[in-house]
């Protein structure tokens, strides 16, 4: 079962290649950045509480990895945000403990690290480290012994709470194999033989929908003369979990 810190980096790997200029590496490091570090809060509730803070090299907001022209310390901490809320989506994907992100801001840098790392892109990298202050949320300890029971059941964790509760609930899935825009007019004139020509090439992967979500990819296949779709991608948790808004 994954930690909060596990999902944290794995969120991070993916976020930063993705939305950094020149898609830098986050690796494991042994250099923690110094005094003069930038240092973000992340507060979360739930399952979990308490804060997570990234602490940055100050050099890395003279790199413009966030685009020319843009406030690198506000876009650092909307991508941070990114991050944390990836993170907890992984975790109650992973674990069925749910968190949310509820604030982030600046903090001073005067924390204990817990994890350093490295961002490496070409010919630069920077310090980066984690500080994990987050907490298990457990049912209260005086409720459990005015209950009388001091069996493993009365001390073991909820386990009916998070996803759990919405694993055996069904979905209704569709394929996509591409889409268009016609106007009314020519949608009224369709008739037998017609044939509308979609934005996909024959070869490209279609689209596996949960309300209105692409959850995965994949290429259609046979299967005891029935269709079906070999998924070849799949979608990060938190996109996924989106499609389960609507049982909310």
């Amino acid at each position: 079962m994954k930690t909060y810190l596990e999902c944290w980096i794995a969120a991070a790997s993916t976020l930063f290649s993705q939305a950094l200029a020149g898609e830098p590496r986050l690796v494991d490091g042994n250099d923690e950045p110094d005094h003069a570090a930038l240092a973000y809060c992340a507060e979360l509730s739930g399952d979990l509480s308490g804060e997570f803070t990234t602490v940055l090299d100050p050099g890395i907001v003279e790199a413009p990895l966030l685009g020319e022209g843009v406030d690198q310390t506000a876009a650092w901490m909307e991508l941070l945000r990114e991050v944390a809320e990836a993170a907890a989506g992984e975790l109650l994907a992973n674990s069925g403990r749910t968190c949310r992100v509820t604030d982030v801001r600046r903090s001073d840098a005067g924390h204990a690290i817990t994890r350093a790392f490295r961002l490496e892109s070409t010919g630069r990298s920077w310090v980066l480290g984690v500080c994990d202050g987050l907490r298990m949320e457990v049912e209260d300890p005086e409720a459990s012994s005015t209950s009388g029971r001091g069996d493993a059941q009365s001390q073991a964790p909820r386990e009916n709470s998070g996803l759990a509760l919405l694993l055996d609930v069904d979905l209704e899935a569709a394929i996509r194999f591409g889409c268009c825009r016609l106007p009314l007019g020519e949608i009224l004139e369709f008739g037998p033989g017609d044939v509308v020509e979609l934005d996909r090439q024959i070869t490209d992967p279609v689209d596996l929908i949960v309300s209105d979500k692409i959850v995965a990819r994949g290429e259609v296949v046979v299967m005891n003369g029935n269709l079906g779709l070999r998924v070849t991608e799949v979608s990060t948790p938190q996109n996924r979990l989106e499609s389960i808004r609507c049982l909310f």
